[in-house]
């Protein structure tokens, strides 16, 4: 099986809701920075969050996505990760997909620990006997010991994260698709951590990264796509040799 993705005018709208001229005068005030306002087959204002994109993603590659906030990165992960449908254009996506948009999406505060890694298991399409083969090394790589059989509800913010991080990395993807670099926990947890995510990115056939920090995009990525109100500006080849050096500036 080949790895891929393929867009074609991918299309990504919102409708605005709203009663007055004035209050949606408003609401195209405070989008300014954002998508594009339009109006749907109806109509009706939208918010064109993405405006009929195309682009490819080949097994091997490592996609930054670069823009200003409301530049349409953070729809355009939510997409690939199925959370998103659009409502026009073609999607074509080949191989397993693992969304670390938001890690703790889908915890059930009064649930134990343990019971998460059930729940977000079977969320995240995995059979029982997978998710069983899997429990002690999850529950190891979080330390938690005994809390993970109190609800979670219980825990403090960074033992969530780390129940939350070490879930959502225990399994392998073909396409990884990320909003910025994860750091969670204290020195010693977040190095543990900093090898997991290593290891996880270079098994991954596709990465794709939503990040501000330029360094970081020319650390790991291969590739850089620029984003400014759902429109790509820019896709270009990152210079290996350059952005080591970048890197390391």
């Amino acid at each position: 099986m080949t790895v891929h993705i393929q867009a074609e005018k991918l299309c990504v709208e919102f409708p605005i809701y709203e009663n007055s001229h004035r209050s949606l005068k408003n609401t195209v005030m405070h989008l300014s920075t954002g998508g594009r306002i339009g109006m749907n087959a109806n109509q009706h204002p939208v918010v064109r969050a993405l405006n009929e994109i195309d682009f490819e993603i080949r097994e091997g590659d490592r996609v930054g996505l670069v823009g200003h906030n409301g530049s349409g990165k953070t729809t355009l992960l939510r997409v690939l990760s199925g959370v998103y449908a659009p409502v026009r254009g073609r999607l074509s996506m080949s191989g397993r997909v693992a969304s670390l948009l938001d890690v703790s999406m889908g915890m059930d505060p009064d649930a134990t620990g343990f019971e998460n890694i059930y729940l977000r298991g079977i969320m995240d399409g995995l059979l029982p006997a997978i998710i069983r083969a899997k429990t002690d090394e999850i529950a190891d790589f979080t330390g938690l010991g005994d809390y993970l059989n109190l609800p979670v509800r219980t825990y403090s913010s960074g033992m969530l994260l780390r129940l939350a991080f070490a879930i959502s990395t225990s399994v392998e993807a073909d396409i990884l698709v990320m909003d910025e670099w994860l750091s969670v926990g204290d020195a010693e947890f977040s190095e543990k951590a900093q090898s997991r995510l290593d290891v996880l990115v270079s098994k991954a056939a596709i990465l794709v990264i939503a990040s501000h920090d330029p360094k970081l995009i020319a650390k790991v990525c291969n590739r850089r796509i620029h984003l400014e109100h759902g429109v790509i500006l820019s896709d270009e080849k990152l210079d290996p040799v350059a952005s080591d050096a970048a890197a390391t500036a």
